[in-house]
């Protein structure tokens, strides 16, 4: 595969990890990172040697980049995307893909219109664990799904300022069911809240999925725990498959219970490969612009569930 021209906006804590992978990447060769603070940005691009840009609209002017990862914040997502896509740029944007549903909509219309790739950066679907769970799913190994319960929790991290936890965290998990169930979402449910003082959004959420074919995913989350804990389960008709995502490992029990030996990789590294070998064949990248926009449709809902104390169809949700 020949190797692309990348740049990375935004070198905050993801930012950063995703120049370091594109950095050790054959595929990649990292040519610029931009920050608007410039001593973030003069460590990463001396680290990485790499051309800095306050101003990441300088970076998008490079004739040289190809591709770029959005890092930033959030709330600036849908106007940075809008200026690499008005700039001919492949974009993985980083989950969630959008503060909201009219700005996700818009970036995938105008990447669409320009003719260049917009993937989201939801990484735990290459989780070497969840992909192994798809593949024993798809071949019946559990039968057919029943529910999946899956638990996100941990320790407060004071550099989240902008968003809650359902949308930091619960957006993971969402993603990954969607992922595992390939099936419509029929109805959420959800109950949120905030406890802690130093945090301005919720800050612990249980959240219910309804899919079409009558299964059910069941999710917690909280920054109130004090040690990290990142687990999901799928119970089926023929057994129970369980995957913590930070051992990277996996069990089978029941019908066909199966030792499982998974080699551990970097999801972030495979991430970015499997972006990059969409832009060098022209092809869907595995986590689409759709993707990205149905599992913040579902944070959304569950936000609407708890605000009205009541389940949400998910067609009410525009």
């Amino acid at each position: 595969m020949r190797t692309v021209n990348v740049g990375v906006i935004g070198v905050g804590a993801m930012g950063y990890n995703h120049a370091r992978v594109y950095y050790k990447l054959e595929e990649a060769n990292l040519v610029a990172v931009s920050d608007v603070s410039e001593r973030t940005l003069n460590k990463v691009a001396k680290k990485y040697d790499a051309k800095g840009f306050t101003d990441y609209e300088d970076l998008l002017k490079d004739p040289e980049i190809e591709v770029v990862s959005v890092c930033v914040p959030t709330t600036f997502h849908h106007d940075v995307v809008m200026e690499a896509i008005k700039h001919g740029k492949h974009v993985l944007v980083e989950k969630p893909i959008a503060f909201t549903l009219k700005e996700a909509e818009d970036m995938i219309a105008a990447a669409k219109e320009a003719g260049v790739i917009l993937a989201t950066g939801h990484v735990e679907r290459f989780n070497p664990a969840v992909q192994k769970a798809k593949e024993l799913i798809d071949n019946d190994v559990i039968g057919d799904i029943v529910s999946a319960s899956a638990k996100r929790v941990g320790p407060f991290p004071p550099r989240i300022k902008d968003v809650g936890v359902t949308i930091d965290l619960a957006i993971h998990d969402l993603d990954v069911m969607n992922y595992l169930f390939d099936e419509d979402v029929i109805q959420v449910y959800g109950t949120m809240n905030s406890i802690l003082e130093k945090c301005e959004f919720e800050d612990h959420a249980e959240i219910m999925i309804n899919f079409k074919n009558e299964s059910t995913g069941i999710l917690e989350v909280n920054w109130l725990t004090p040690y990290k804990r990142r687990q999901i389960e799928i119970t089926g008709t023929d057994g129970i498959i369980s995957v913590d995502y930070i051992e990277q490992s996996i069990d089978v029990y029941g019908k066909f219970a199966q030792d499982i030996d998974i080699k551990h990789e970097e999801p972030l590294k495979e991430e970015l490969r499997s972006f990059l070998n969409a832009v060098v064949n022209g092809t869907e990248p595995e986590i689409t612009g759709e993707d990205g926009l149905k599992a913040l449709k579902m944070v959304i809902a569950a936000t609407k569930s708890s605000k009205e104390h009541k389940p949400i169809s998910f067609d009410e949700i525009e």
